[in-house]
């Protein structure tokens, strides 16, 4: 049976917990839906947080939260998912498109400087693969910040002997809950802020939201269970990255790293390749192992090419060039040891 790139880590407890709001016919937004806020607020150590049905609407509420009145410029990524690009759109703003510096997964402050230049007032900052970037360059450019943390969600950077968390640098933060999220409610989003004046802005304007807005409490069980394991589930997927670095230092091909001082999140096993995805693909179809591109749904894959209008987007060569040469492995809890085996042999001697 072929090995799959991506799977949701869903266990007896999360099954029990869904079937719970089942079976109490409990599936609206309601108690588990304050109960995930108030275990959002307690893990990552924040003021005030808000579940939503989808990342899109948590953007909308940011953006609305940070009181711009008139149309303004969101800067993205071009690796970042392109859901990014259609909500700025949505939300009645115009997307910033940034390049990413040369076989990296972020824009550089320069980069932002840049953008701003252009009329970029806020960063909406993916959080690519786990990774974080240089976070105190960034804010130096004074730039608004949204982190989103749907894959970085456990990561840190290490500042004056000090661990800052992912989620804690933004005035907002966005957790998604989608499917293939590091952690998945089914669909959906938390939206939170750090810091009390941020959270005071953003409870203004959600006291009167409808309840169509809020995340239901049967993928908010879900989510609620998948956040208590966390730190399970990421100790596992850490042991695993270990065992795949050993392979892939075996080859040719590059390990993408945190850079800096901290810790990225496993979020899966990206590799920069130094040849074809073809040849690779190929060869690990043949041991049933399925890889992936890794940005195959983010804006530089979705609107680049020839014909694309943005000229923005269409200036993002260095992000194009990671687009194509960079490949998800699968890492996931549930893999079983003959599995890993396959894989690790294949990191160390595909082409």
């Amino acid at each position: 049976m072929k090995i799959q790139t991506y799977s949701s880590t869903i266990r007896r407890k999360e099954m029990d917990a869904v079937l719970t709001c089942m079976v109490e016919e409990k599936t609206g937004p309601g108690e588990m839906n304050l109960r995930l806020v108030e275990l959002i607020q307690k893990t990552f150590e924040v003021s005030g947080a808000v579940a939503l049905r989808s990342p899109a609407l948590a953007l909308k509420y940011a953006l609305h939260a940070l009181g711009f009145d008139d149309r303004i410029g969101v800067m993205i990524s071009a690796l970042a998912p392109d859901w990014q690009y259609s909500a700025v759109c949505d939300a009645g703003c115009d997307p910033i498109v940034l390049d990413v510096a040369p076989d990296e997964l972020f824009p550089t402050s320069d980069t932002i400087k840049d953008g701003m230049v252009k009329g970029g007032r806020v960063l909406l900052l993916h959080e690519t693969c786990g990774f974080m970037p240089d976070m105190l360059s960034i804010l130096e450019t004074g730039v608004s910040v949204i982190e989103d943390i749907s894959q970085s969600a456990g990561a840190f950077l290490t500042l004056e002997d000090t661990e800052k968390k992912a989620g804690s640098f933004g005035v907002f933060t966005i957790l998604g809950l989608e499917q293939d999220d590091l952690l998945t409610a089914g669909g959906g989003a938390v939206l939170f802020a750090a810091k009390d004046r941020n959270w005071s802005a953003l409870k203004s304007i959600l006291s009167g939201i409808p309840s169509t807005d809020r995340l239901p409490d049967i993928n908010a069980a879900l989510g609620f269970v998948q956040l208590k394991e966390l730190t399970r589930n990421e100790e596992k997927r850490r042991e695993l990255r270990e065992l795949y670095t050993r392979s892939l230092l075996q080859s040719r091909h590059k390990l993408l790293t945190q850079k800096g001082e901290g810790q990225c999140a496993v979020y899966s096993f990206p590799v920069l390749l130094s040849s074809g995805l073809k040849d690779v693909s190929q060869y690990a179809q043949k041991k049933e192992i399925e890889i992936a591109p890794v940005f195959a749904q983010s804006v530089i894959a979705i609107r680049g090419g020839e014909d694309c209008e943005d000229e923005n987007i269409r200036n993002c060569r260095n992000a194009a060039s990671m687009a194509l040469r960079c490949v998800n492995f699968p890492l996931y809890p549930r893999l079983g040891q003959k599995q890993v085996e396959k894989i690790t042999k294949v990191l160390a001697t595909m082409p």
